[in-house]
């Protein structure tokens, strides 16, 4: 289901765009760059988060950390990531396929400034085995995200 709302909001808001779907998984950030033939900061990753009981999302580089201190002044509290249980219910989309296109719920969106170093990432697609091309300006702009500073610099996974 959650693969199929992706196709439905990307037909609507971007027809130009083609999920690519794999056999294998690409339920990591190593899987996917692996699958993907791309490095591992390009996958764009995207972080299920709450201030309090206000959900949201951050879309990153995949080789990025969040950083507690610059999330908690962004976000206005302490950031705590979803249980897997309520990422599936606010997204629809499960672990590992979790991506801000076809949410289930309305929330907010944010981009961290760190996808601004690439031309294109490949964020999911809503399964464990898809996702697609975009060139991150354009990802935030069809999701209307806004840009925040939140990641630590020079992160690794």
């Amino acid at each position: 289901m959650s693969l199929e709302s992706v196709r439905r909001f990307l037909a609507e808001a971007a027809p130009d765009l083609s999920i690519i779907e794999l056999e294998a998984s690409t339920a990591t950030v190593a899987l996917a760059a692996e699958g993907h033939g791309v490095e591992p900061a390009r996958i764009a990753k995207t972080l299920s988060l709450k201030v309090g009981d206000r959900p949201f999302l951050v879309v990153t580089r995949g080789d990025a950390r969040l950083d507690n201190r610059k999330a908690k002044a962004a976000f206005g509290g302490k950031v705590r990531m979803l249980t897997a249980e309520e990422v599936e219910a606010v997204t629809g989309h499960p672990v590992g396929g979790v991506c801000p296109f076809g949410l289930a719920t309305p929330m907010r969106v944010h981009c961290d400034v760190s996808l601004r170093a690439f031309d294109e990432v490949v964020p999911a697609a809503g399964s464990i085995n898809s996702a697609v091309r975009i060139a991150p300006l354009r990802l935030a702009e069809l999701v209307g995200a806004d840009w925040v500073d939140v990641c630590q610099e020079g992160s690794t996974l």
